[in-house]
Parts: structure tokens; sequence; C-alpha cells
């Protein structure tokens, strides 16, 4: 990931304003409209991989459909969080930046400051 990549829903609050953050400290960002070009298996195995959490926190647990595929379950996998979520990108959270320092779902937004090279780096 030698880009940084904001994973968006311009829905979103949080997603606008983490972009808008991104882009105060001059950072254009490569936007994917993850409804629209949802990431594929090995882009969204990479991602959770990178933000060092499981696959739980990078799902919409409050969105209905959640649920109703019974996610909420005791003992559903990580695979089937990972199959769902692909099948369903609603249920992917937002937003996900990825940088070269690594992933981090920005809720709040200022969490994208964690990951962000410094500018003299």
């Amino acid at each position: 990931m030698s880009r940084i990549t904001i994973y968006h829903n311009p829905r979103c609050g949080t997603s606008r304003n983490t972009l808008a953050l991104l882009r105060e400290r001059g950072i254009e960002p490569e936007v994917v409209e993850y409804l629209r070009s949802p990431p594929d298996r090995q882009t969204l195995l990479a991602l959770i991989a990178a933000t060092g959490r499981p696959a739980i926190d990078l799902v919409r647990s409050k969105e209905p459909l959640f649920a109703e595929l019974g996610l909420d379950a005791p003992g559903v996998s990580d695979a089937q969080l990972v199959d769902a979520m692909l099948q369903h990108p609603i249920l992917i959270n937002r937003p996900i930046v990825a940088t070269p320092l690594g992933a981090r779902l920005c809720r709040p937004a200022e969490q994208v400051l964690e990951i962000l090279p410094t500018q003299d780096a």
C-alpha cells in the first residue's frame, strides 16, 4: 500500500470528515466508493490485517442486515464475516483509510492521524 486510500461512503458524515481532514493536510487520497466498487477478498483481508484488529471490528454491526444474516450469533468466524462483507458491502464499516503505516477504521475521523506519514519523512 504505497498510496493513501480511503474506502469512502459519501453519504456518511464521518467518511466525509475523514476525507476533508486528509485534504486539509495536503493529501489527495485514492477514493474508493466501496459500495460502488467493493474490495475483493484479497484486498479486504489485507485491510483487516493492516488494522491489526479482528474482522468484527470492521463490520457495521448496527446495520439491520447484520442480525438478519445471523452474524450476531455466538461463534461466527472471521471467515464468515468476510464472506458476508464481500456479498453485502453495506456491512463494511467506514471510512477505512490505508497508508504505508497501516490501516484504520477512522471512527472518529481523527484516528486517521495515527497512520499518516510525518511531513519530514
